[in-house]
């Protein structure tokens, strides 16, 4: 019912939407409606709709596994004299293309592959479903492609996941990834509690069963299928940080107002990317929810996948770095950390913590292209130097 609601709102919105956009163009060059074109502009902006947006990098782009509920893209032209990097966009609200800056800082000197997440609400219901389990296999499926000559990076929520492939892969004597950095990632929410932690802790599953899981409607190829929306992702994601958000969209009616085109471009970029969000399939949301933030299968030993026990101990010829952030609000210090714990026997170790950042200046902005990017960079060639055998 909320979903269809929702529609409803959306088809209400575009007409407001045209109404300002209207506006906007025709009053743009008159000096003495500044204001009306600055509130004009910002009511289009925000009753447009938002889809996936472009990577937009400069280089070609190459789907080279195609899956339904996602696809392994390329960028580029593979250099055999370049280390494979697969980047694990995490599938938590956003687009892939929220790594762009981390793509672009590291497409220079690394064949970069990424996992492009679809939306949902896209997917027809013959496609089947999508869980965790699911998750770990299309993992499993893109490591398999470069039969070990590739470097796994999982940022924030796919960590738990990337631990359980390799594990698996481990387990079965697979090629698995020289080695593995996780960032900013779920692994033990114990540690360190943030406000997100707090909030599902505070619940149980079948709350979040009631409360945010509704179906796909008529008008939508994903029809029929049980999901967690976008649109109330999108209002949690707003609702934590409401001031900065509130502030943030005054500062940019006043530079429409004083005709500061720089900054207001920067605005629009940023929620350009912020405001495009994407259904969760409604299995996997629940499973990441119950198994890591409720009941903390994998530091327990409990997690199972595809009815296997994940096994972290028997990841041995990957070498595994952690990166967090000292202002991580989202994945608290130590959360990610744990994995080295629950993995003591891989063959390299590193753990860094970033000074000063939060949870997206962990894989974007300044101090994570001369800070973190550079150790990244390190580690990799480390451990491409001594591969296991």
């Amino acid at each position: 019912m909320l979903y269809n609601l929702h529609a409803l709102g959306t088809f209400w919105a575009r007409s407001v939407n045209f109404y300002a956009f209207m506006n906007a163009t025709l009053t743009k060059d008159i000096p003495w409606m500044k204001q009306w074109h600055a509130a004009s502009r910002l009511l289009e902006r925000y009753t447009r709709p938002y889809s996936r947006p472009a990577f937009d990098l400069g280089v070609e782009e190459t789907t080279v596994i195609c899956n339904p509920f996602g696809d392994l893209l390329r960028f580029g032209t593979p250099d055999a004299s370049k280390p494979n990097l697969l980047m694990v966009a995490p599938m938590s609200g956003h687009y892939a293309t929220l790594l762009r800056g981390t793509v672009r800082e590291f497409m220079n000197d690394h064949n970069v592959y990424i996992t492009d997440w679809h939306d949902a609400g896209s997917v027809p219901l013959s496609d089947g479903r999508f869980t965790l389990n699911s998750y770990v296999e299309y993992l499993k499926e893109y490591i398999r492609y470069f039969n070990g000559n590739v470097h796994l990076m999982a940022v924030c929520q796919p960590s738990v996941p990337a631990i359980a492939a390799v594990a698996l892969m481990s387990e079965d004597q697979e090629p698995v990834p020289l080695s593995m950095v996780l960032m900013g990632g779920p692994v033990d929410t114990r540690k360190t509690p943030t406000e997100v932690n707090d909030f599902a802790g505070q619940r149980n599953i079948h709350w979040f069963k009631r409360h945010t899981i509704h179906t796909v409607p008529l008008n939508r190829r994903g029809r029929g299928r049980s999901v967690y929306p976008g649109f109330l992702q999108l209002a949690g994601f707003l609702s934590m940080n409401l001031d900065r958000h509130m502030t943030a969209h005054h500062d940019y009616f006043e530079h429409l107002v004083s005709g500061d085109g720089d900054s207001a471009t920067q605005h629009e970029a940023f929620y350009d990317e912020y405001l495009a969000v994407m259904d969760l399939d409604a299995p996997f949301y629940l499973e990441t929810i119950e198994k890591v933030f409720l009941e903390h299968h994998l530091p327990k030993g409990i997690l199972e996948c595809g009815g296997r026990l994940i096994k972290p101990a028997l990841i041995e010829r990957t070498a595994l770095m952690t990166i967090e952030g000292e202002l991580d609000d989202i994945t608290g210090p130590g959360q990610t950390k744990a994995a080295h714990r629950l993995s003591p026997n891989t063959r390299l170790h590193e753990h860094y913590t970033q000074k000063s950042v939060g949870h997206y200046g962990i894989f974007n902005g300044r101090r994570f292209r001369e800070e973190i990017a550079p150790r990244i960079r390190q580690f990799i060639q480390q451990a491409a130097k001594d591969p296991a055998v």
